[in-house]
């Protein structure tokens, strides 16, 4: 079978038929009318079905949720990544599809339909450009074509830049155009690039509003699977919260039917420039400049919406673990930390304040009180983990990279023996402590095992982590 007819394959799946259709070959759809318009549709379709393999799988690396059940992988929380699990392959074969797709999409589809619309044409450059961000942040590397060269993770976020300029030169959407570029800038950020980062994210200063997200179908079963396992309650809930994160849980919910009511998912807000800008001031020994765009930020997250939901079916039972918290108890970031009230919520005693895009702890105070940039940068990491709760960010923010998987290394004589070795710097704490805490058995109170926030500060010049420092 020829590449462009399991794209094809993929397609008629993503717009929801059951079967393949035998009629429909490479050649008769490129002469299809409208062509890209439908690819595109195929690509929303592919990025949503990324983005959730992505989100299930590095949420669970991370410190921010802990598979409770046996729906998903039993290692991942450990951290154990092993380039033998299925689950890598599974990730690696998610992302190198949808930069295939955009592949073929801007080889072959659109230079065959004549008609083809400029906003077509760069969501094809966004989306390669996407998929090689999302290889670049949690692989030590991957092909760029099948059975190709291995392309370090730097080298990944290079080429993604340029896609994303491809696609800024060729649309007119002022929105689009904006998300681009804060893209860029994330992929300059984890570059440690902090002149390009800050220059990026200097032009987004006093926006308030930026959002751009991927989108579920629940009626067409494109469900937001992280959604599914944050809530409803019941045999398909799989994931806890970390104590101290109880807050923010959950940020995809439904309020209807599921089907129905399927929650988007973030790729680029406008937040990730503030947090980006504090760091690169902190970076230069610019504290008090820091300071002030960390207050400016939290107008951000203030302004975005809320709301109150019925979350009293929750019970935080799972077979993995016990312990997890269901009233309003205190809670420390470690043993060394002060009690906390707030961050852990009584689901029973009415309902919750629940955060769709963006929520915080952190306050003005917090900010203004710190008096050296280890403090505030504290803070920041703070941020960006409470502000990217469930968007598949914090792994790369510890550092921690997948490895090529054994699938491609079987297939593709250009993987080498460092390839198929994961990233797990050693400050990382193993056999689940990044995922552990105690309960006093008097007060209920909570510690956590490991502030993983204050590890990333003590361990900043790693080279793993803290891109600018």
């Amino acid at each position: 079978m020829k590449p462009g007819s399991i794209f094809l394959i993929l397609l008629l799946v993503v717009l929801g038929s059951c079967v393949e259709n035998p009629n429909v070959t490479e050649e008769i759809y490129l002469s299809t009318p409208n062509s890209a318009k439908s690819w595109v549709t195929g690509l929303r379709g592919q990025l949503a079905l990324t983005m959730n393999t992505v989100l299930i799988n590095t949420e669970m690396v991370s410190d921010n949720h802990f598979n409770n059940s046996t729906l998903y992988s039993k290692v991942f929380d450990g951290p154990v990544i092993i380039y033998t699990d299925l689950d890598v392959n599974i990730l690696q074969q998610e992302i190198g599809r949808l930069r295939e797709m955009a592949d073929f999409g801007l080889d072959d589809v659109a230079q065959a339909d004549e008609a083809i619309a400029a906003e077509d044409l760069a969501f094809m450059h966004f989306s390669r450009g996407f998929a090689l961000l999302l290889a670049g942040e949690n692989f030590v590397g991957l092909p760029i074509e099948p059975l190709g060269e291995v392309v370090d993770w730097r080298n990944l976020l290079e080429i993604a830049l340029e896609e994303f300029d491809l696609a800024i030169a060729q649309t007119s959407d002022t929105e689009a155009i904006a998300a681009y570029e804060l893209l860029k800038a994330r992929a300059y950020y984890r570059l440690g690039d902090l002149t390009n980062a800050k220059n990026l994210a200097s032009a987004f200063m006093g926006d308030t509003s930026l959002l751009f997200t991927v989108d579920f179908d629940g009626e067409n079963g494109f469900n937001n699977q992280l959604q599914g396992a944050l809530f409803p309650i019941g045999p398909n809930q799989s994931f806890e919260p970390l104590p101290r994160l109880d807050f923010l849980d959950p940020k995809y919910f439904n309020e209807g039917t599921a089907a129905s009511d399927q929650r988007p998912v973030s790729l680029a807000k406008v937040e990730e420039a503030y947090l980006i800008m504090m760091e690169a001031l902190l970076a230069e020994n610019n504290l008090g400049e820091a300071q002030s765009v960390g207050v400016a930020l939290l107008d951000v997250v203030d302004a975005r919406p809320t709301v109150l939901l019925d979350d009293s079916a929750e019970t935080r039972i799972g077979p993995n673990r016990e312990g997890y918290p269901t009233t309003a108890v205190r809670v420390r970031e470690d043993e060394n930390a002060t009690f906390k009230d707030g961050f852990i919520l009584d689901r029973q005693a009415g309902e919750v304040t629940t955060f769709t895009v963006s929520g915080t702890k952190v306050t003005r105070e917090d900010i203004e009180a710190t008096s050296t940039v280890d403090e505030l940068l504290y803070l920041v990491y703070r941020l960006r983990q409470e502000i990217f709760i469930s968007e598949g960010r914090r792994m790369n923010d510890l550092g921690i990279r997948f490895p090529i998987s054994e699938t491609e290394q079987l297939n593709n004589p250009n993987v080498s023996a460092t390839d198929i070795e994961a990233v797990i710097p050693d400050f990382i704490p193993l056999n689940g402590g990044m995922d552990g805490f105690t309960v006093d058995a008097a007060t209920g109170d909570v510690t956590i095992l490991f502030d993983m926030n204050r590890v990333i500060v003590e361990n900043k010049a790693s080279d793993e982590i803290v891109p600018f420092l």
